[in-house]
């Protein structure tokens, strides 16, 4: 007699959840052939076998007043699934990040004896560290991508698997410059390229696409063979960012865009200015010198900051446990000062050589057959 067939719900809010939740799905399928999966994901995701309730676009929203500004939607959309799912129960529950919006839900699933699963630990060592009570509430296991989050939930008593984090499996060690150039067509050879990432939500392009332009061409008049790569996630954000350029009268600046391509942009690079997000963590495991950037609503901004515990906001600096990459965040993200960081970075050739060697240690700590190891933390849940 073949096996029942196991229903696993998941829900991702954003490109980087789709990633884990595919990588998921794909060793959960492995070690279990009778599962389906139901919830909210991504294309990847979906290619994986998702049932897709919602689409995922409608959970990606940062910021205190952004979520505000969406909360009646988003909080419909949660009680849709949780009516959903308590009528017809899961054999278990997978919130990707998203913790505001997952943390409710798994709460009231496991409160009627559905296992929960949170799959990558809020930041409770940056701020907000008294939802680590909520959290113990809510779920059953956290898997955790860093290995400094595993220790924080032993000592509160939450079930908790470090399991690295799949780009550190998918990226290559020593990515090849030269190759991805020629691939890419760049010329000359010894032009000075810099890849622009404006984040993947179109929030965060709209409110860094004119500085981003202004520092390119601020970085043109010191290097004048320099070019720009502007990888970009969605038809939508590449609008905005091509209305900036337009409105800048900047189109004759040698910036390329890009439909997506961001780890052939970065590995391309001789630098990169980053928006702060899983793409600083990409940068860093390309072991490409970055600076991190970033803005967000002045209220948004000026909350965070109060309830921020740690002095640097970007995952190469938080791993690092200091700072090795210089941020410029909110005001003091002018052209000027992105552009004088890049070039005094991108100019440094010991500053590039310590950050390659920081950078190659962090590489080695977070490859850890991520997808695998979640899966083996998950299945007894399903036994």
């Amino acid at each position: 007699m073949s096996a029942p067939v196991k229903t696993i719900a998941i829900v991702a809010g954003e490109a980087s959840g789709d990633l884990l939740g595919s990588h998921l799905m794909i060793a959960l399928k492995q070690a279990m052939p009778a599962v389906r999966f139901i919830g909210i994901g991504g294309p990847k995701m979906q290619s994986a076998g998702m049932d897709v309730l919602f689409p995922m676009e409608k959970l990606a929203v940062n910021g205190y007043i952004e979520v505000l500004r969406h909360y009646r939607e988003l909080s419909g959309i949660r009680r849709q699934l949780r009516e959903r799912f308590i009528a017809e129960p899961p054999d278990l529950f997978v919130g990707i990040d998203a913790p505001d919006f997952n943390l409710d839900l798994e709460l009231a699933l496991k409160q009627r004896g559905i296992p929960t699963v949170h799959y990558v630990s809020p930041s409770i060592w940056a701020w907000r560290g008294e939802r680590i009570h909520k959290i113990k509430q809510a779920v059953s296991h956290i898997l955790a991508l860093f290995p400094f989050e595993e220790p924080l939930y032993q000592q509160a008593g939450v079930p908790v698997t470090y399991v690295g984090h799949p780009l550190a499996d998918m990226l290559p060690e020593f990515p090849n410059r030269e190759e991805m150039r020629e691939q890419m067509r760049i010329q000359p050879k010894s032009a000075k390229v810099f890849a622009l990432l404006p984040g993947s939500r179109q929030g965060e392009v709209r409110r860094l696409a004119g500085t981003y332009v202004e520092t390119a061409r601020l970085i043109l008049q010191k290097i004048p063979d320099a070019q720009f790569l502007v990888p970009l996630a969605s038809r939508e954000t590449r609008t905005i960012f091509e209305n900036e350029i337009w409105r800048q009268e900047a189109h004759q600046l040698p910036i390329t865009l890009l439909f997506g391509h961001s780890h052939d942009a970065m590995i391309a690079a001789d630098g990169v200015l980053v928006a702060s997000g899983t793409a600083t963590l990409e940068a860093a495991l390309l072991k490409r010198p970055m600076v991190i950037t970033y803005k967000l609503s002045p209220l948004t901004y000026w909350i965070a900051k109060r309830k921020q515990y740690l002095p640097y906001v970007g995952l190469p600096n938080i791993l690092a446990g200091k700072f090795v990459v210089p941020e410029i965040l909110q005001d003091d993200a002018t052209p000027e000062n992105l552009a004088q960081a890049l070039l005094n970075l991108i100019n440094s050739k010991s500053a590039v050589a310590e950050l390659e060697q920081v950078f190659g240690a962090m590489h080695q700590t977070l490859r850890q057959d991520t997808g695998q190891k979640a899966a083996a933390a998950i299945l007894p849940y399903l036994a």
